[in-house]
């Protein structure tokens, strides 16, 4: 038993670097865009069309890479994870070389920012993946660790960046996506895999649903790579995709504008810095503990309750009369954000059939991924033309209907006397 338990905090230690890895690297190329962008002589303007195409090939492309990953074959989620990182700390070594190639920065950026988001629900499934095979993970605790490695290397890069030019960024991006790609490397699957550690409960759940469904386990099913077929086939995880997009435009709206939103209230940039850094920290002790509250309380309840209070941060805000107010709203992180990560990447697991698992994570992602577009190009808007109140308002609203229609998708997936519903 004690070996087993060691084996098993091994394998959550190897993942959580990963994890730790990747957001850090994830902090150097996305909260510091514009910095490097504007040093290499963009405007915000061609900064917001870079992002935006960023975002929505992005969304395309997860996806595509999902359904290769999801066929039987060579390409597997560790390697398609370190084929990633390996091309993305290439392309950081461009980068950090060229001054005003404005076209080659452009570009080379844009791939960059597309290729760290495609390739973040790999990672997610790789950790069912491996848990499938006998490999006990706490993806609660590896995934708040690598919240942790983003909120301690975003001053560490801050202060290299007052002292040093913005090609650090990617230096730094080199050194610790480097880190990540040797741990994935070596990230292998048992030659002899053992019988799977149910963790949550989540996975009884899911055997239920299979034989409720008729299906025989281990048998084969048909891979959904279309995405219409994929919708027809599970309609209430559509739902919820919907909703994830209209709560992650408010939860996204306050990342993007927060600098505007504080402003009034007598915040400056070092408030940013302090706010942003307690939201990460406190995601920690939620996705460590998460396992255990999942034992004891089902998914769908948890994820329910994280979409519920993201709709009450957005709400502290709008009625927010000073800084501490803002504070008070980035404590909620605790329950909206930090919930809904491992709570999401349950929910799909515990839905998607075998050949759909990456899919349905990647989908999961995209529909952040596009909160983020509409996100920066509607909320830009209205607050030049209303100001910051009134696209707290409008993010309140959202974040409800979101809320609403979550609720909706993941309570009861089957009624009483009718047949299996998928999703």
């Amino acid at each position: 038993m004690k070996e087993k338990t060691n084996r098993g905090k091994f394998w959550t230690a190897r993942y959580a670097v990963i994890n730790a890895a990747y957001f850090m690297g994830f902090c150097g190329v996305h909260t510091y865009a514009s910095i490097f962008m504007l040093d290499r002589g963009f405007t915000n303007s061609q900064i917001g069309m870079l992002l935006a195409f960023a975002n929505v090939f992005s969304v395309v492309i997860q996806p595509v890479l999902a359904g290769l990953i999801d066929k039987p074959g060579k390409l597997t989620n560790r390697r398609a994870a370190s084929m990633c990182t390996a091309l993305i700390i290439v392309l950081s070594l461009v980068l950090a070389f060229t001054r005003r190639e404005k076209p080659v920065i452009f570009i080379v950026f844009m791939l960059i920012y597309m290729i760290q988001m495609a390739y973040q629900p790999i990672i997610i499934a790789m950790n069912f993946e491996y848990a499938e095979k006998g490999c006990p993970i706490n993806f609660g605790l590896a995934r708040g660790i690598g919240s942790a490695g983003f909120a301690a290397y975003s001053p560490v890069l801050g202060n290299m960046l007052e002292q040093r030019d913005v090609s650090v960024i990617h230096i730094g991006n080199v050194v610790v996506l480097a880190v990540g790609l040797l741990f994935l490397l070596t990230f292998r699957l048992p030659d002899k895999t053992e019988k799977p550690q149910i963790e949550s409960g989540e996975e009884g759940r899911k055997e239920k649903r299979i034989k409720e469904a008729g299906e025989v386990p281990g048998q084969e099913c048909t891979a959904h790579n279309n995405f219409f077929d994929f919708a027809k086939h599970y309609p209430k995880f559509m739902l919820f995709l919907l909703a994830a997009v209209l709560v992650f435009f408010a939860h996204n709206m306050i990342n993007d504008y927060l600098i505007q939103i504080i402003t009034p209230l007598g915040g400056t940039k070092k408030h940013i810095g302090y706010a942003t850094s307690m939201a990460a920290l406190i995601e920690l002790p939620t996705m460590a503990f998460f396992a255990k509250m999942a034992k004891k309380i089902p998914c769908e309840k948890l994820l329910m309750l994280s979409t519920v209070l993201f709709t009450v941060k957005v709400l502290l805000l709008f009625l927010a009369k000073g800084i501490a107010g803002v504070f008070v709203s980035q404590l909620c992180q605790i329950g909206a954000y930090a919930l809904f990560i491992p709570a999401s990447a349950y929910y799909a697991s515990m839905v998607m059939e075998k050949l759909d698992q990456v899919k349905g994570q990647a989908y999961v992602n995209c529909a952040i991924t596009l909160s983020g577009t509409f996100s920066g190009l509607v909320c830009g808007r209205i607050l030049d033309m209303a100001g910051p109140k009134v696209m707290l308002g409008c993010g309140s609203a959202a974040s409800f209907l979101g809320t609403v229609l979550a609720v909706a998708a993941i309570r009861k997936r089957r009624t009483e006397g009718s047949g299996p519903v998928r999703g």
